[in-house]
């Protein structure tokens, strides 16, 4: 059957935190520009469903067009005053080089913790599929908020065409 849905051919993982003493609408809001995606469509790819194809290739974080359509696995948390959020995605390829798998997490709570959640979420998805995977990438962020303040953090796995 020839393939005529689009696979990406890159991506790249990138990460925000933001205060506000507005709302936590505006923290996520400066989140998502710190994180270099906040001017731009965004387009989210749920996980666990998401896969990275056969031959993708990761890349730095680059620069992209304002008002671009972009496809990502988002994973958001916010909080009040004294509360801890983090954020991370976490991807690996599988051992027969058949691409691979992407999992987000957002809790409240600290990083460590949400490592060993992306950690059972991807150990997972291979079991299911009764594969191995190899070369898994954590990468998370977390932020305590200070008083009088909102907050939020983000992590994106964004697929480039």
């Amino acid at each position: 059957m020839p393939e005529v849905l689009p696979l990406p051919k890159f991506f790249f993982v990138t990460t925000g935190t933001a205060v506000s003493k507005v709302s936590d609408l505006n923290a996520f809001d400066q989140a998502l520009m710190n994180a270099g995606i906040g001017e731009q469509n965004i387009v989210q790819v749920f996980a666990p469903s998401s896969t990275l194809p056969r031959g993708i290739t990761k890349m730095k974080p680059c620069e992209i067009n304002k008002g671009a359509i972009i496809f990502c696995v988002l994973a958001e948390e916010e909080g009040t005053e004294g509360e801890t959020v983090s954020t991370g995605i976490a991807y690996g390829f599988r051992g027969d080089g058949e691409g691979g798998f992407v999992a987000e997490g957002h809790i409240h709570g600290v990083e460590k913790s949400l490592k060993e959640i992306l950690k059972w979420k991807l150990d997972e998805m291979a079991k299911l599929r009764d594969v191995e995977l190899k070369n898994v990438t954590y990468k998370t962020v977390e932020i305590t908020v200070p008083m009088d303040h909102y907050g939020a953090c983000i992590a994106a796995l964004v697929y480039l065409f």
